[in-house]
């Protein structure tokens, strides 16, 4: 048969990490991803959600900031306003983000626990400004 390894027959399909992945959403996340999952979730309004592989911080309708669900993984993603991603890109250790850079979106790596106090305090303008925007928008 082609492109099957030789050895063992394979377990059945979907046995691998997803599992694990589901331990950690049923926990809350792990290490890092637990901390940021337990201080944001506290502020008003938040819902979060596993989506894609991350952690996705709502207020209402409105994405401000993912973190994956993976322990291995730790890309923060957040969306700020265009004045605070200036003032964000200008610091060491945040990038734009890959692919919505033009939208407000930028990257830092949180790799230990000592890290989490500088992400919250880029999730706490992102939520300040999803907080504005969602109430701009209503009717």
């Amino acid at each position: 048969m082609r492109g099957r390894r030789p050895g063992p027959p394979a377990g059945p399909r979907g046995t691998g990490r997803a599992r694990r992945d589901r331990r950690a959403i049923g926990r809350g996340g792990e290490g890092v991803a637990g901390e940021l999952n337990r201080v944001v979730g506290g502020w008003l309004g938040v819902r979060i959600t596993p989506m894609f592989g991350r952690f996705g911080y709502f207020v209402g309708e409105q994405l401000f900031g993912c973190y994956p669900i993976r322990p291995r993984a730790h890309d923060l993603w957040v969306r700020l306003s265009w004045h605070d991603q200036a003032r964000a890109l200008a610091t060491p250790g945040v990038r734009p983000h890959r692919r919505f850079r033009g939208r407000g979106w930028i990257e830092c790596d949180v790799l230990e626990p000592e890290g989490v106090p500088r992400a919250l305090r880029w999730l706490r303008r992102a939520y300040e400004h999803a907080t504005r925007s969602s109430a701009d928008q209503t009717p």
